[in-house]
């Protein structure tokens, strides 16, 4: 691609997340600013491709995209469920704020975002953390520069991130009534036997768990992860489940709740045990490389598993 032709391309793209997220926010109807967001999230990722940054291309494809967009289509679809005493539907008619409330968000959203910009052009000219990390990239452990900040050198960040993600389904399943308590999470789709849904249910998952092992096996040298595997892991699971292949877990389950906390509280253990050693969450470099791998596996099952049963919500409360 031509330096002239590269430009025109970033700069049809950028127009293209500019209109995307400006639809997302004005439109009316909440289906059509979900599809928006999801398209939006789409272009953003590509976004991030043309900037070298495959490894947030992907968590953004996956998550910012893919699975953020399937929770919010589940909101909508929850919504139109909802009625008003009168019986009408309050997904169709949902109040707009006060023009004085929509121009006092707009007026802080605007704000926020030139300090933010100010913030950004005002710092100086510095390559950041770059060469620090290419200096001991060597004894990390990991080829990947992404994956040798998150996991060895800022393994806070990403250990603090896997307990907010296992919070949020904590708080999701406690919006669940008393008596639903240990049933099993709900699940509104069907496959008819024999049926598209139920073929792909057989076909899909295989290609998928490759895809998903390959992400997180490969994140140690290249481009993927725990949460991109995880991502992928995750719709394969769904996938079965819709299809009829495997039924759905019960919230009071002892193996879910320990595939649950086995990635927080594996990377936590390797923590403990490197403050024993001398620094928490340190990775001795002899050792650094598989530490990481068993990190990164035993999240990975962990973010599968919680993003699944975020998507699939609260208890089914059918008898």
């Amino acid at each position: 691609m031509t330096g002239i032709s590269a430009l025109g391309f970033d700069l049809i793209l950028a127009a293209l997340i500019l209109g995307a997220g400006l639809f997302a926010i004005t439109v009316r109807d909440l289906f059509g600013a979900v599809v928006f967001f999801i398209v939006y999230g789409v272009f953003v990722a590509i976004a991030w491709l043309r900037l070298g940054a495959i490894d947030v291309a992907l968590t953004e494809a996956a998550l910012g995209a893919g699975l953020t967009g399937v929770l919010l289509i589940g909101a909508v679809a929850r919504l139109s469920r909802v009625t008003t005493p009168a019986g009408n539907n309050t997904s169709d008619e949902m109040r707009r704020p006060p023009a004085g409330a929509r121009l006092a968000s707009m007026v802080v959203a605007g704000s926020i975002s030139g300090v933010l910009g100010w913030a950004f052009l005002s710092l100086p000219d510095s390559t950041g953390l770059r060469d620090a990390v290419a200096d001991n990239l060597a004894v990390s452990g990991s080829a990947n520069p992404v994956t040798a900040v998150l996991i060895n050198f800022r393994g806070w960040d990403t250990l603090l991130e896997s307990v907010v993600l296992l919070a949020a389904l904590v708080g999701l399943w406690s919006l669940a009534r008393d008596r639903d308590w240990g049933r099993r999470a709900g699940l509104r789709q069907h496959a008819r036997p024999g049926g598209v849904m139920a073929t792909f249910g057989r076909l899909l998952p295989p290609f998928g768990l490759l895809l998903g092992v390959y992400l997180v096996w490969a994140g140690s040298s290249y481009p993927g992860g725990a949460f991109q595997g995880g991502t992928v892991l995750a719709a394969v699971w769904l996938l079965i489940m819709m299809a009829g292949l495997m039924p759905v877990p019960r919230m009071v389950s002892v193996g879910l709740r320990a595939v649950l906390v086995a990635g927080p509280l594996v990377f936590l253990g390797i923590g403990i045990a490197g403050a024993m050693a001398g620094t928490f969450l340190g990775l001795p470099p002899t050792y650094a490389k598989p530490l990481i791998l068993t990190i990164e596996a035993a999240l990975t099952l962990s973010i599968a598993a919680t993003l699944a049963l975020l998507v699939l919500g609260t208890p089914d409360p059918s008898p």
